[in-house]
């Protein structure tokens, strides 16, 4: 008897495993063909707005930063940067203290663009979410914490969305 309604237990989380599971595919798929539309409307690829959301939010890097925090080669962050910059998105200055350095900053341009960026990204997030209960986003959030912990690489600490 015990054994007979665990396993009718198993075989009932396991319908509602798989559901969730492929809405979550799903839900990624949505998101990303959003967020490529919206960048390509700016003219922007994922990279691009990546670099442009760092500096807006932690102030002028130098690129060995940029590199470490966008997780790819220097040799990628200097093409970046260099794309950015012939959009007039950002510019390199001389570092104030370390000679060898160069310091990557937005500029008006750029700061315009990253702000517009933040502000579209809360728009969005509360006509997405903004009738929601409170509890559910809590348990939504918690969930979706569970799982991007599991898919982070060993080691590796997930790296939290801007803002």
């Amino acid at each position: 008897m015990m054994k007979s309604l665990h396993n009718e237990a198993m075989v009932r989380r396991q319908d509602e495993v798989l559901p969730t599971f492929d809405a979550f595919f799903e839900l990624a798929t949505r998101l990303g063909q959003a967020i490529e539309l919206g960048l390509a409307e700016r003219g922007l690829t994922t990279s691009r707005a990546e670099v442009l959301f760092r500096l807006h939010g932690r102030g002028p890097m130098v690129q060995r930063e940029l590199s470490q925090a966008l997780r790819c080669t220097p040799r990628h962050v200097t093409a970046l940067v260099d794309q950015l910059q012939g959009d007039k998105l950002v510019d390199r200055r001389p570092h104030p203290t370390d000679r060898r350095a160069t310091l990557v900053i937005l500029t008006g341009k750029g700061r315009k663009l990253a702000a517009q960026m933040f502000a579209d990204r809360e728009t969005s997030a509360r006509q997405l979410l903004g009738d929601v209960p409170g509890s559910d986003l809590a348990t939504t959030l918690t969930v979706l914490r569970t799982v991007l912990e599991r898919l982070a690489p060993p080691g590796e600490q997930r790296v939290r969305a801007p803002g």
